[in-house]
């Protein structure tokens, strides 16, 4: 059988990248302005012509096959591509900037600031690109990125912003002692070093290895414990506005060192652009702030 050369239509393509980085159709369809129902025949179109699924399609999330995760980085590339072609072509939007960090970083640090930086730099265009899970490289395109990590690959050119405690946190009057703690609900954001077991064990705790509820990121468990359903491990870079703000509490005195740590990287162009000394700059002095 002769194999198909022809490429995808564009709109297919736009619905898997979106789709792949809401992994839902739902958001995929609100960004794009269409119906969730237009982008799942979209994504089984782009299926059907590549001959192999894109998702997984779990009950209450997507998550990629490894045809999905593979052909990803292929399709950003190409909006990249075609993106900084029609830039050049027009000379529009001279002063954008592109940032990338993880989902929960961006949400509960980055968000809430971002207010004041466009207030003291209106002349500098924000592009913000969100990921689930850090990716092992820079995305194409991306000018900055704060990445979340144990440390860079050798040969990467990082920059330390934080090293951070993590700690257990839950609602107000949430009742818990550490006599109870074990016998609570607890939730953690999987694949973290730090680790309930760690954090117990550096205070002596006898911890019997109660069950966890893990999930893909902190703000799902953040937003359980808002709602009073247990406790979740956190650090400041995440909870501490929270805990400031009075929605979440640290119920106990002792935050473990994370392993991993916030790190700060950029491309070499954008190390000499002054929209990106801008933003660095202004990074690394809310980073010293704290929470």
């Amino acid at each position: 059988m002769q194999m198909r050369q022809d490429l995808p239509p564009l709109n297919w393509l736009r619905a898997f990248e979106a789709a792949a980085r809401h992994l839902s159709f739902t958001g995929a369809a609100r960004e794009l302005n269409m119906t969730q129902s237009a982008v799942s025949q979209q994504i089984k179109s782009l299926e059907g012509h590549l001959g192999r699924p894109l998702f997984h399609r779990r009950p209450k999330a997507l998550e990629l096959t490894s045809t999905g995760l593979t052909y990803l980085p292929v399709v950003r590339d190409a909006f990249g591509t075609l993106r900084r072609g029609t830039n050049a072509v027009t000379g529009r939007r001279t002063n954008l900037l592109r940032v990338q960090s993880n989902i929960t970083f961006s949400i509960h640090w980055l968000a809430p600031r971002l207010p004041a930086f466009r207030a003291a730099h209106p002349e500098i265009d924000l592009e913000i690109q969100t990921e689930l899970w850090e990716p092992a490289s820079m995305a194409e395109g991306v000018d900055v990125e704060i990445r979340y990590s144990l440390r860079p690959d050798e040969g990467t050119r990082a920059e330390l912003l934080t090293r951070d405690h993590f700690y257990p946190v839950c609602a107000p009057g949430y009742e818990v002692s550490l006599e109870t703690l074990a016998d609570q609900p607890l939730y953690d954001c999987m694949n973290m070093l730090g680790s309930w077991a760690g954090w117990a064990e550096e205070q002596s705790l006898t911890w019997p290895d109660p069950p966890i509820t893990f999930a893909t990121t902190f703000t799902f468990t953040l937003a359980v414990a808002q709602a009073g359903g247990g406790l979740t491990l956190a650090h400041d870079m995440i909870a501490g506005r929270l805990v400031r703000d009075g929605k979440l509490v640290a119920p106990f005195r002792h935050r473990a060192e994370m392993p991993e740590a916030y790190y700060l990287l950029q491309t070499p162009q954008a190390e000499a652009n002054p929209h990106a000394r801008a933003f660095t700059r202004w990074l690394r002095t809310e980073v010293t702030k704290g929470a």
